[in-house]
């Protein structure tokens, strides 16, 4: 897959990109990971990117000219339907499917904003599609790309080693993984749940499964409102309802 970030702060990107996952990724080939600075594409000797908006107000706006025709120089040779994504507050809130959608396409352009955003001309003209990783505020958008580059390229075969370890993630199914335990078998008197050294492959994914639903129903109950449940899930949903509600009896609730 081929990520080209459009970016006034491309050296923001050095650490995590070329760290753990995304240089093995970019190091075996199967991530081509570019960047493209505005500033490159601008008119003037200062290599002005911004400007004040109209109306006034505080702060400065990312001008048309520069991102547009940095965005156009990303696309020649491209096919035509390659995403170009800007990252924003208004846009569709990224979650697990929406990386295993995006996965899909070969190439993938991120668009980043600073300042008080970029001349809304820009969205009108060449983005394809608007993400946001959340209800809050970024000084910019190159933190919520590195996001989705980092959710994206999860789900290209061959990231992670494993085969199909990506669909085994938490919310891949709408649950939370459960707890993960490595050597050594007891720390500070806390041991390993026994069912994890005894071997038995069966009774370990069922043992993974409801310890998942558990901490779903713990943490993110809003989640099993959309899951797939099983019958056996829908049965340990019962379980945990009553064990519950005799907590509650107990206390006095």
């Amino acid at each position: 897959m081929r990520i080209d970030v459009v970016t006034l702060f491309p050296q923001l990107f050095d650490g995590p990109m070329t760290e753990s996952m995304l240089w093995k990724a970019r190091d075996r080939g199967l991530l081509d990971l570019r960047f493209v600075q505005i500033r490159d594409f601008t008119t003037d000797r200062h290599r002005t990117a911004d400007d004040t908006p109209y109306g006034g107000g505080g702060g400065m706006i990312m001008k048309t000219q520069p991102v547009v025709d940095a965005i156009a120089h990303v696309r020649q040779g491209a096919p035509t339907n390659v995403p170009v994504i800007l990252m924003t507050p208004q846009g569709r809130v990224f979650n697990h499917a929406i990386a295993k959608e995006l996965s899909n396409h070969e190439r993938l352009v991120l668009v980043c904003g600073r300042y008080e955003g970029i001349d809304d001309r820009v969205r009108q003209r060449v983005i394809t599609d608007e993400i946001s990783i959340g209800d809050y505020v970024l000084t910019g958008g190159e933190l919520a790309a590195m996001v989705i580059i980092d959710a994206v390229i999860r789900h290209i075969p061959g990231v992670l080693g494993a085969e199909g370890a990506a669909d085994r993630d938490s919310h891949a199914d709408g649950i939370l993984e459960g707890p993960h335990y490595t050597r050594p078998p007891v720390f500070d008197g806390l041991g390993v749940p026994q069912v994890l050294l005894d071997g038995h492959h069966a009774e370990i994914e069922r043992w993974r499964r409801k310890e998942g639903l558990r901490r779903t129903w713990d943490h993110r109950p809003d989640l099993l409102r959309k899951a797939a449940l099983s019958e056996d899930d829908q049965f340990a949903l019962a379980e945990f309802a009553e064990e519950d509600a005799e907590l509650m009896r107990r206390h006095g609730g």
